[in-house]
């Protein structure tokens, strides 16, 4: 392959020498770096300066494209996975254009390319950053291989709302969790120095976007700027000072301000509070969409709004393209905004080294997809990730005693929706279905009976599925949702099993046999009328390519459950929203008189007049943080080693934990604190640390934790972040509901 007009062009650029001083890259550049993007810079027209600053989709014909790349009319394409097409857009770009500028190449990599790993919210489930940064990397290694070198990942909205469809693609409804998650997979895409491997992270949705109105995809939100640095922002800002490269804007209004025009997020916070020197990307028309919005009246004003607010790149709206230069020739927008914006994309080429290496080889990319060290850590993650609900002593399944095993319901073998939403590279004929996977365990053993086509099916009659499992040892029950169910624009105001799902639940429960139910879907769903009707319950989030494997591991004790819910799974979708880290009313929830106990005679006074719902009363099916083993687990001697700590200080805990089973397992061990009076009203718990042990069946440990005094800074009253003296409670426990507080003060 001929590389001469690139390589000259590395030699110019590395021999350029700039009189002026350059500040530190956040991104790690060096100086010598930063002097090569400005004197790259120096020599481009403010076309070419705009052309860096548009993102095109890729499909159809490549000439199509020609002549804009040549005339250096895009930064970037998004979309594109064909290793042969990438560098043939490459090639254009380094060999035929007047400064051989690189495209970034860009792809929803959301949670593993070719090898899926479960959903985000599945990640969150395992509480393991580890395990998560590893399969960061495996999805890294596999799309870079492509040519990939930039995923829109990982989206860190706080999600306390399961209608909305997105909660999917996030860690869930806790900031300290998120925060660990996003560092994790920031990590693992970009890797502990770029090389060719290395893609470029893309923290998402700046900001708030979680929070849309009614759970419905792309609504406005309401959250003041406390909301937002105290819940909102902080995973951000572990993402940015993990080293993400790039960040995109959301396509909510928070407040009235759209935030692909918020000069308040993206200049104020993003880069002079916190000195990010990334590339700002919009989503998807979200700079067109501010016409919608009704903040700017047509393509040119939204361009102005969105530049001057600090966005670097514009994803398939065309406004920079079509008016930026009219833009700086009336002074609208100033060139020394397009320049930064410039530099900040050069700044992330020469950092994933795509000015020295464009190109990919497509043999050798072809060879690392599934490679069997990728699924080994695909399987391994599901296996943390399911979170066993329930178990009346049926699990795990002793194969020497079963011999016909039932499996049925419309997730049973239901590749491409076991793969979840934002899996467009994942394969069906690679995916193994728990179907698939019990066969091989179990020749000869097993039955299928669907009893149900797909998981919206409307059926009366179960008549055929309910013999076969009369005729069963076991019955083992595949319920959830389709991919397509969840995920962006997929909300839903009714979170039951969609379909006749609950009904063959109940049908198969009439047969006689134990009843295992396996819940795969994007989001917690309302489970509590299907309890009754299975012996055990386990929750897999879509658990992706190696699902089926990791599952029957699970259910026949070859590996011991220890994920924990991420999320807060209600008892109706009428408690939205209902998380654990609420702030404390003035009349909180004491276990008054519900609905059907309220005497007719004896008026509103008998109630107790607190927070609580009248048929439900406060409390959700299961907390946030819980997950039961086939083990128990006990904590003793709790104590901190001290009862008043300095704000400099550090925390520290020391304790007990024992395994009080016959079966070795993992507990999440999970640190709460409560700030009992703060210059504002504070939350009734906050995870602040934790971290998974594992134990010997019998085994009992004292363990260390601590974490700084500084972790419980918070912004109150006068909007500063600082940590308040006073009164403080901790809790160490299972989950996020369990065990009896400690307290401390602060001095």
């Amino acid at each position: 392959m001929n590389y001469p007009r690139i390589l000259l062009l590395a030699v110019l650029l590395s021999l350029t020498a700039a009189c002026t001083e350059q500040k530190p890259s956040t991104l790690g550049t060096d100086a010598g770096t930063e002097r090569r993007i400005d004197e790259l810079l120096s020599r481009m027209t403010l076309a070419e300066k705009i052309g860096q600053m548009n993102q095109v989709s890729a499909g159809g014909d490549i000439s199509n494209y020609a002549e804009a790349l040549r005339n250096g009319q895009v930064g970037s394409i998004l979309n594109e996975v064909d290793p042969d097409r990438i560098n043939a857009f490459q090639r254009i770009c380094v060999e035929e254009s007047r400064l051989g500028i690189p495209l970034l190449v860009g792809r929803d990599v959301i949670h593993g390319f070719h090898t899926v790993f479960p959903i985000p919210l599945g990640l969150a489930a395992t509480f393991d950053p580890a395990l998560v940064e590893e399969g960061a990397r495996v999805a890294a290694v596999e799309a870079t291989a492509q040519g990939i070198r930039w995923t829109f990942s990982p989206m860190l909205d706080i999600a306390r709302d399961p209608r909305w469809g997105r909660i999917a693609e996030g860690s869930g409804e806790d900031t300290w969790l998120d925060a660990r998650m996003g560092e994790a997979m920031v990590r693992g895409y970009q890797g502990t120095k770029p090389d060719t491997a290395s893609m470029a992270a893309c923290v998402k949705h700046f900001v708030g976007y979680g929070a849309a109105e009614g759970g419905r995809d792309y609504n406005s939100t309401y959250l003041t700027e406390r909301q937002l640095r105290n819940v909102y922002l902080p995973p951000f800002e572990a993402a940015v000072k993990a080293g993400a490269m790039t960040l995109m804007t959301s396509f909510n209004d928070n407040d009235g301000v759209p935030s692909t025009g918020n000069a308040f997020i993206l200049r104020q916070v993003l880069r002079d509070e916190w000195g990010f020197d990334g590339l700002v990307v919009t989503d998807w028309n979200s700079m067109g969409e501010m016409i919608s919005h009704g903040f700017g009246a047509d393509r040119k004003e939204v361009a102005r709004l969105a530049a001057n607010a600090g966005v670097d790149m514009d994803m398939m709206t065309f406004g920079f393209l079509s008016h930026l230069e009219e833009l700086v020739r009336c002074g609208a927008v100033r060139e020394s905004t397009i320049d930064a914006a410039v530099r900040n994309i050069l700044r992330v080429k020469f950092l994933l080294g795509l000015f020295e290496h464009p190109y990919v080889d497509v043999e050798a990319g072809r060879a690392v997809q599934y490679a069997p060290a990728h699924l080994e850590a695909a399987r391994r993650t599901v296996e943390e990730s399911v979170i066993l609900l329930k178990n009346d002593g049926v699990l795990p399944l002793d194969a020497g005693r079963v011999r016909t095993i039932l499996v049925t319901g419309p997730m049973a073998d239901a590749p491409y929706d076991q793969l979840g939403t934002w899996s467009f590279d994942g394969e069906k004929s690679h995916t193994v279905t728990p179907l698939q996977a019990l066969r091989e365990r179990f020749p000869g053993k097993v039955v299928h009976v669907p009893g149900l086509g797909f998981s919206r099916e409307e059926r009366s009659r179960f008549d055929d599925v309910v013999a076969a499992a009369r005729r069963a040892d076991v019955v083992l029950a595949f319920l959830g949702e389709e991919a397509i169910l969840s995920g962006e624009a997929h909300c839903l105001a009714d979170l039951n099993l969609i379909g006749s799902q609950s009904a063959l639940l109940a049908a198969l429960k009439s047969a006689g046999k134990p009843v295992v139910a396996t819940v795969m879907a994007g989001r917690p769903l309302t489970i509590e009328r299907d309890l009754p009707n299975c012996e055990a319950l386990l929750y897999a989030f879509h658990p992706g390519t190696m699902g089926g494997p990791a599952l029957a591991n699970l259910i026949f004790g070859d590996v011991n459950p220890s994920g924990k819910t991420p999320v807060t799974f209600l008892r109706t979708v009428g408690q939205v929203p209902l998380y654990y880290s609420h702030n404390m009313t003035g009349r909180p929830y004491n276990g008054e008189t519900l609905l059907a106990d309220i005497d007719r005679e004896a008026g509103q006074t008998s109630l107790g007049n607190t927070s609580y719902y009248l048929d439900y009363g406060a409390y959700p099916l299961f907390p946030f943080g819980f997950g039961l083993s086939y083990t128990t687990f006990a904590y003793s001697d709790l104590s901190l080693d001290s009862e008043v700590y300095p704000k400099d200080g550090k925390v520290s805990i020391s304790f007990i934990l024992s395994n009080t089973g016959d079966r070795d397992g993992t507990e999440v061990v999970q640190v709460y604190v409560r700030d009992i009076v703060g210059s504002v009203t504070r939350p009734v718990k906050e995870l602040k640390h934790f971290e998974r042990v594992s134990l010997k069946a019998g085994e009992q440990r004292r363990l260390q934790l601590s974490f700084p005094v500084s972790d419980l800074a918070f912004y109150g009253l006068d909007g500063v972040k600082k940590v308040e003296p006073g009164d403080f409670q901790l809790w160490v426990a299972g989950d996020s509901a369990s065990g009896e507080p400690l307290s401390f003060k602060i001095q």
